[in-house]
Parts: C-alpha cells; sequence; structure tokens
C-alpha cells in the first residue's frame, strides 16, 4: 500500500476520534476523554432495529442493548444481566423473571415488565433475523412492575434463548413508533452501557457513555467507542500497531507471529464457535446435481487451507456444528481432498471434462476467506473448473444470494456462529428449508432434516442425549448431501494495544468487545 493512502486513511480516523471526543482537552480540572476505537474488515451493522439485526452488528447492539440473562461460556449456563433471578416451573413450560430494580434506559425511563413484553413479543411479531428463538414462547404475562412470565407451548431452554446475542434485546417501548421506525437511529432506546452518538452508514458507528448505566462505571472506562470499517488489512495492522486503534481482528495469520513479538501490542488466541462454509447452490446447474457436489467437496484442499492459511490456528470441521459446542461430533465423515475421487464422481454425473465455470463469493477484505478460495480454485483448474472468485461487500454478496436465482452465487463463503449455545442455532437459519432465502443460501430442502433439529431442539431441555444424538444425526444428512464445503473451525485471534486491561473473550457472543468492562492504562 502507498504511504499516502496509509496517511489518509489515519488522519481521517484521527479526525473522527477528535469528533468524537467533542475536541475536548485536558484541563487541570478536567480528567481526558478516552476512547476506544474498533478496527472492523466489514460494516459495522446492517440494521438499526435490534429485533431484526442478525449480522455484523452483534458487537454495536451488544454495547447499546443488554439481555434478561447473558451466557457465561465458562461456567456453560445463563447468569442474571437485567434479570436478578429466574426460576421454571416443575413441568418447564413456566418461566419467570425478577428484573433488576432501578435499571434506566438511556432516555432516562425506568425498565419494567412492559418493555419486557413489548420488546420480547415485538421481536416475534416481526419475524425477521433471529426471532425464531422464540418459537416456544405461547404468551408473555406482567406479573408486576418489576415480573415477567413466560408460557411455553413445549419445552424449550428459555434460559439460553434469554441470553442470546441476537434478538433477545430489551428496549423501551417509548423508542417505537407505530410504523416501527426508531428515533434518531435507536438513540436512547436500550439499557446498555453505551448510546448512539453519530454514524455513518456502511462505515462507522460512533457510541457515548451512558452515564447513568446501572452496571456503573471504573476510573478508567472508555467514553467514547468508534466502530470502524477499515478493509483494508495492512491498513488494520498500521492502526493496532501505532496505537491509531485499540483493537482489531481479521488479521492475515501470517502476521500473528510478527505481531506477537511486538512490545507494543497483545495477541489474544482464544476459543471460539465460529466455523468457515462455502454453501453449494443446490437449485443451480451444475450443482443441483449431488454428485457434482460431492466432487467439489473431495478437490478442496482442507489440510493446506488449516494449515497455511490460518496459520494451523483451527481444524477441519466435521460438520456445521464447530468444536466445543455440543452436538460436534468426530464420529461424522469428513471429506479429504482427494482429485482422483473427485474426478470418478464428476464422470458419474456426466460432467468427466470438467469444463464449467463456476462464482464463489467472499466477504470483501478477509484474507482467510480470500487465501482458502485461491486455494481451491487452484485445484479446481485441475479437474477443468474455471472458478471465479469475487470478494463483495457483505450486504451485497448476500443481497445477490436473495435475489434473482439465475444470477445468485454458485459458493457463498461465510463465517457462521450460533445465537444461543445450541447445535439448533448452527443448523436452523443455515439448512432449514425456507420459502424465501434468508440465510439458507444453499437452497436447501430436506424434510427428513428439518424434522430431526426441530424435534431434537423440543427434546433439549427433557432428553438432552437424545437431543444431541439427533443434531448429530442431522449433520450426517448434510454431509450426504454434499450441501456445503464445512471447511474449519476456527480459533479467535484478537490484536490490542498494550495497555488495555480487562479483555476477556466470550465465544457466545462472537466479534463482540464488551468495552464497559475494559480499561485503559
Amino acid at each position: 500500500m502507498k504511504k499516502s493512502l496509509v496517511l489518509l486513511v489515519c488522519l481521517l480516523l484521527i479526525g473522527s476520534i477528535l469528533a468524537a471526543c467533542g475536541g475536548n482537552a485536558a484541563t487541570p480540572a478536567q480528567k481526558p476523554a478516552r476512547f476506544a476505537v474498533y478496527a472492523l474488515n466489514s460494516e459495522p451493522l446492517t440494521s438499526w432495529d435490534p429485533a431484526i439485526e442478525y449480522s455484523n452488528g452483534i458487537h454495536v447492539h451488544n454495547n447499546m442493548y443488554e439481555q434478561l440473562l447473558r451466557y457465561d461460556t465458562a461456567a456453560k449456563k445463563a447468569v442474571p444481566l437485567l434479570a436478578e433471578s429466574f426460576t421454571v416451573s416443575d413441568d418447564g413450560l413456566t418461566y419467570t423473571f425478577k428484573l433488576r430494580k432501578g435499571v434506566k434506559f438511556q432516555n432516562g425511563d425506568e425498565m419494567t415488565a412492559e418493555d419486557v413484553k413489548f420488546s420480547i413479543e415485538r421481536t416475534m411479531q416481526l419475524g425477521a433475523g433471529a426471532s425464531y428463538i422464540w418459537s416456544a414462547v405461547e404468551a408473555i404475562n406482567v406479573v408486576d412492575p418489576q415480573t415477567v412470565e413466560f408460557k411455553l407451548a413445549y419445552k424449550a431452554p428459555l434460559e439460553l434463548i434469554a441470553s442470546t446475542g441476537y434478538a433477545a434485546f430489551i428496549y423501551s417501548k417509548k423508542c417505537v413508533k407505530e410504523d416501527n421506525s426508531w428515533i434518531e437511529e435507536a438513540k436512547g432506546c436500550g439499557t446498555g452501557p453505551y448510546m448512539l452518538k453519530s454514524s455513518k452508514w456502511g462505515d462507522e458507528v460512533i457510541l457515548e457513555k451512558f452515564a447513568d448505566y446501572w452496571g456503573g462505571w471504573q476510573e478508567n472506562s472508555f467514553d467514547t467507542v468508534v466502530f470502524r470499517k477499515v478493509a483494508e488489512p495492512a491498513t488494520r495492522r498500521q492502526l493496532i500497531e501505532t496505537g491509531e486503534a485499540t483493537i482489531t481482528v481479521e488479521l492475515p495469520y501470517t502476521d500473528i507471529e510478527a505481531l506477537k513479538k511486538n512490545p507494543n501490542v497483545t495477541v489474544y488466541v482464544e476459543p471460539s464457535f465460529q466455523n468457515l462454509i462455502g454453501m453449494f447452490n443446490t437449485r443451480k446447474p451444475p450443482l443441483d446435481n449431488v454428485d457434482v457436489r460431492r466432487a467439489l467437496a473431495y478437490a478442496f484442499p482442507y489440510e493446506q487451507v488449516v494449515n497455511t492459511v490460518i496459520g494451523g490456528y483451527g481444524r477441519q470441521s466435521y460438520g456445521m456444528v464447530p468444536f466445543g459446542l455440543w452436538g460436534w461430533s468426530d464420529q461424522l465423515p469428513q471429506y479429504k481432498h482427494d482429485l482422483e475421487k473427485a474426478k470418478q464422481l464428476l464422470e458419474k454425473a456426466g460432467y468427466g471434462q470438467g469444463g464449467f465455470k463456476l462464482l464463489l463469493t467472499y466477504t470483501a477484505g478477509n484474507e482467510a476467506e480470500k487465501s482458502a478460495a485461491e486455494l481451491y480454485k487452484a485445484e479446481l483448474a485441475k479437474l477443468n473448473i474455471d472458478l471465479e472468485i469475487r470478494g463483495m461487500p457483505w450486504d451485497s454478496q448476500w443481497e445477490m444470494a436473495k435475489g434473482d436465482p439465475q444470477n445468485r452465487q454458485d459458493i457463498f463463503v461465510m463465517y457462521w456462529w450460533p445465537d444461543l449455545p445450541s447445535p439448533y442455532s448452527m443448523l436452523f437459519s443455515t439448512f432449514h428449508s425456507e420459502e424465501e432465502p434468508l440465510f439458507n443460501l444453499a437452497y436447501y430442502n430436506n424434510p427428513e432434516f428439518d424434522r430431526l433439529i426441530d424435534e431434537a431442539n423440543e427434546l433439549t431441555s427433557t432428553d438432552f442425549a437424545k437431543a444431541e444424538q439427533m443434531f448429530v444425526d442431522a449433520q450426517r444428512l448434510l454431509l450426504e448431501d454434499a450441501a456445503s464445503l464445512f471447511i474449519y473451525d476456527r480459533e479467535d485471534i484478537w490484536v490490542t494495544v498494550k495497555n488495555l486491561k480487562g479483555f476477556k473473550f466470550n465465544p457466545a457472543y462472537p466479534t463482540v468487545v464488551f468495552f464497559h468492562q475494559l480499561t485503559l492504562e
């Protein structure tokens, strides 16, 4: 990258940071404002509405809004957040939450059970994003201003649902207009530690400290947090090394070893529930032929990608459920790189000479996705298959996949992570049958698969072992049908400035940095 371009990006970043902090200079009677910059590889969010957002905005929304509970990965259970406690009836069909007293929304109103009821009912009624997680809820009743009761139609792990990183947020009833739009892009609607100050759609979101946050504040807490799209990996690395950014992710794995030796930064390698998949367009020739899809699965260089692209920071996937999450099983079969097997399958399908072209899309700025695709392209060329690789902004890639069926991609590469710590979360949105595609971008339709995961979800609270086996069996169907490339289960690598304190990653909330927990020394 030319030095002039790097300088320009840095100057723009510094300018926005100064604007975010109001340009205040420190005086003897005034503590200097503390700001953090989270340098992202993609758009900060795709919707201001916390009932709808189901993508990148997980890291922004989880600093503006909160759930009744928060999942503690180490303890493997949900712990109190906006609810100070909850009880479950003997039949498992009634959950009662006691709300924390004195919690204020950023508009100054006190949170009550009415807001909880409104938030979840509205999320369910909109039916967008991850709203499916509430499907077991039959009714929500306000017992008193600090108590709310959930009645279930069937047993479901509501404590996990109420702690999810999407679609479980509680927001102020007063913020929502009749047309479901938000007042000034969601200012004042949440109970979280930060509220919106300004934004530039697609590029930047600036949050400011909510002074009356119920959780209180530490002496050196951040006053301002900037979420900024910095698509170029080299620029993200430079910003973190110079201290212009506070934290960043998705740097090339080839940079990690060098960064570990830099005394000005800290590199964290954390367990993750994220995996990389390449969804095959099962409706579009030639990928509507299962043997072609199987051939393409055998052509992928899994071991090479794990060892070189992600530097060994991960492992080849066994299915859709990632390592570390229940429902993962090493008893599932794996496709291994085998070009001879791929040739045999292509011949069986009537494509023995190859000769066709495929389009693979990935998120622009993600070097791991790009590098994996390039290695795949080289292997497919040996089969006389021409793979076009196209990096696209996430929104554009997603819109193409939902648009005109004739113009959709052949292979959609993306990372996926669970909404709640359950295999159902990994499998429902991605492969459950849909009339209109949302995230089932393989356009997969298998009634037996649907039945297995739906029944397993209902059994989760009553027969965990049976539910887990059904989730494993459902993944076996995906592998038999070669609905996707299941590439690798990754570890997350975070790079922060050296003097950032309190960083702790929770894989149940991937890409989320809870900035309220952090200080700068």
